[in-house]
């Protein structure tokens, strides 16, 4: 989720709780504020009613509602002097609603001049309170609609512009990459945080560049110091055993040592390769068809595959084709069928799979499965290639993970294959 969605989300949130709150104290304010002048009326109506009742003392006989909203009785006197002046709601059938309706009513005593007590009783309407409660939730409704639209309209229009520096970063981030010449220019900014920030990443990047650049060119140099000697080794060796006349276990002692010298050699380079692939060396890409490099690899094993008598089919679904470094694919696919090859029993078999998502290798080999936790590690070999440096299938992981593909092993009926699955390359933030 995005941050902006996400502060979006805890805002909607925090508005419901807050919204509800204020609803329900809106409410009790309201309802308060209601009763008190309802009540404020009554108590002026009583006063009325009591002068007049005074004066008029037809009035005393009023003693039901009727077409009016008052009605008095006469009460005995003790009775009258113990009793207190009430509110309280009660239900009455209404005329024009044709139902029974919530009302307001005060009960209270006097006393005429010639020492007569009556009870008063004088009603007035209320707010319906569930129609209110129903007119209240609507307009709260409407209300946190609102408030959530201005606040969607602020978040992408108001913080996003305030957020477009760390979003550029981002980007400039995302596109910046070790080995390459280009350099990282930060978004200008006026937000101190962000220009702490941009003053931050700066400085890390200026001490990865700079150990990188170490890194590469420690690795570079001590490749060369290695290859020198090495080659000269055994140019040396060669030389000693063509003019060698001893016998012939001293010749083959020489040819054994040449051999280790040829491996050190190939165990050089692997390193050597697999160091500038972790370190990025590799960063000019361009479009590779990976159906016509397939192809071209078998034909170019072509005479190791009928030596071994490997027959190969090659079932191309769909044409795929990755944003690649030319040689990293090369050594990818290369090490794949080479792999399949070497691994391989005389008279075995290759199937090679390609469709829009990537590729599989599978082929004939030993009778059970390779160890999977292990056949990526370095220097990892079987026992039946004990020549191997071990770094082939590590070269291949490393380059899979450069580019952010899946590879899996799989063993089945006899058959091991090796899958190569694009993944979805990280969704930018805009």
């Amino acid at each position: 989720m995005k941050l902006l969605n996400h502060t979006l989300l805890y805002l909607s949130a925090s508005l419901i709780f807050i919204l509800s709150i204020w609803a329900v104290v809106f409410y009790i304010s309201m309802m308060d504020e209601v009763y008190d002048s309802i009540e404020d009326g009554l108590e002026n109506y009583k006063i009325l009613i009591i002068q007049k009742a005074n004066t008029d003392t037809t009035l005393l006989r009023k003693n039901y509602f009727g077409e009016s909203n008052y009605a008095i009785r006469p009460i005995a006197k003790e009775k009258a002097i113990m009793a207190t002046e009430a509110f309280k709601d009660t239900a009455m059938y209404m005329e024009y609603e044709e139902s029974l309706e919530t009302v307001r009513m005060l009960t209270t005593y006097f006393s005429t001049p010639d020492d007569r007590y009556y009870q008063l009783k004088i009603i007035a309407s209320m707010v319906e309170e569930d129609d209110l409660v129903a007119d209240l939730m609507h307009a709260l409704l409407w209300l946190y609609v609102a408030v959530i639209a201005s606040a969607f309209i602020i978040n992408n229009w108001v913080l996003r512009k305030i957020w477009r520096p760390f979003y550029e970063l981002q980007d400039e981030l995302r596109h910046f990459k070790l080995g390459e010449d280009k350099s990282f220019n930060p978004p200008q900014t006026r937000v101190s945080e962000f220009m702490d920030m941009n003053e931050t990443v700066a400085e890390l990047l200026k001490a990865n560049i700079a150990a990188f650049q170490q890194q590469k060119q420690f690795i570079e140099n001590a490749s060369h110091e290695l290859q020198t000697p090495l080659a000269i080794a055994m140019n040396k060796l060669e030389l000693l055993l063509e003019q060698h006349y001893g016998t012939e276990e001293q010749t083959q002692l020489l040819a054994n040592a040449i051999q280790y010298l040829e491996r050190l050699t190939r165990l050089n380079k692997a390193l050597l390769l697999l160091s500038k692939i972790e370190n990025r060396q590799f960063a000019r890409e361009e479009a590779i068809d990976f159906n016509a490099l397939l192809r071209q690899q078998t034909d170019d094993f072509r005479e190791l595959l009928e030596y071994k008598d490997i027959r190969v089919d090659i079932a191309e679904r769909a044409s795929l084709v990755w944003s690649f470094n030319a040689d990293l694919a090369d050594i990818l696919v290369t090490n794949v069928v080479k792999n399949a090859i070497i691994h391989n029993h005389p008279g075995g078999y290759i199937q090679i799979r390609v469709d829009g998502n990537g590729f599989s290798i599978t082929n004939t080999g030993h009778a059970k499965p390779l160890e999977t936790t292990e056949i990526f590690n370095r220097f990892h070999r079987t026992p039946d290639n004990p020549a191997s440096t071990g770094l082939g299938l590590a070269i291949v992981r490393s380059i899979v993970q450069f580019y952010h593909i899946q590879v899996t092993y799989h063993y089945e009926n006899g058959l091991h294959g090796f899958t190569f699955h694009r993944e979805p390359r990280p969704a930018a933030v805009n």
